[in-house]
């Protein structure tokens, strides 16, 4: 089993291969001196010999270990800092020398504890509305950290065009903050009734859903 660190480069995770690598921790949030374990499962039992394996890359240098067999694997850092941030990813190299990557996990250094977000939904202005175009807002405030997932819903129904979501910003106090909007016609907007901001977070148990209905805004 192979262990090498990288830096950065042009790699494709999932590019190749009929081996799947799945890593679902997208993104994790430790302080410094912790341990962290970074997993990844492969789709099929991994051979391992002078040709085939697995690999760990990572974005920085740092001290580590991996283990595992079958299609459980695992990456660990014994006690993390600063420079072990950073983009990981798992690869396998096959015998056919295909090569596949996991979509890897993101690791930062914590800077406070969890913060759970807080939202506010907001309709389209009469104003814009007379134009003939409706926009409306969504606004996410004071979570930590930073990985954050906000899903637009007409009437129930998930809808992903139109959607502009901006980059998270930093406050003061080291939470985070971001808005979302969802650009529509006025005839699109006139169509449906139930407007939903769903915003999803480590710190939720379930989804924290914003809505308002159109039926009962007034102008």
């Amino acid at each position: 089993m192979r262990f090498p660190s990288l830096q950065k480069s042009g790699f494709s995770p999932g590019s190749n291969g009929d081996i799947v690598m799945t890593q679902t921790q997208e993104s994790l949030t430790m302080f410094p001196g912790e341990t962290v374990t970074i997993r990844c499962k492969a789709s099929e039992n991994l051979i391992f010999d002078s040709k085939n394996g697995l690999y760990w890359f990572q974005t920085k240098p740092g001290q580590c270990s991996g283990s595992g067999s079958g299609t459980e694997y695992t990456f660990t850092i014994s006690r993390m800092e600063a420079n072990d941030a950073g983009d990981y990813y798992g690869q396998q190299v096959g015998s056919s020398l295909w090569i596949t990557f996991g979509k890897g996990t993101k690791l930062e250094i914590k800077r406070r504890e969890n913060a759970v977000p807080s939202g506010l939904i907001f309709q389209p202005s009469a104003e814009q509305l007379e134009g003939g175009q409706a926009t409306v807002v969504c606004l996410v405030s004071g979570f930590y950290p930073s990985a954050l997932n906000v899903v637009w819903k007409v009437d129930g129904t998930a809808k992903s065009d139109g959607v502009l979501t901006s980059s998270k910003q930093t406050d003061s106090d080291n939470t985070y903050s971001l808005s979302s909007t969802l650009s529509l016609t006025k005839q699109q907007y006139e169509a449906h009734d139930l407007y939903t901001c769903e915003i999803t977070h480590v710190t939720l148990s379930q989804p924290l859903a914003k809505s308002f209905k159109r039926s009962e805004c007034t102008a």
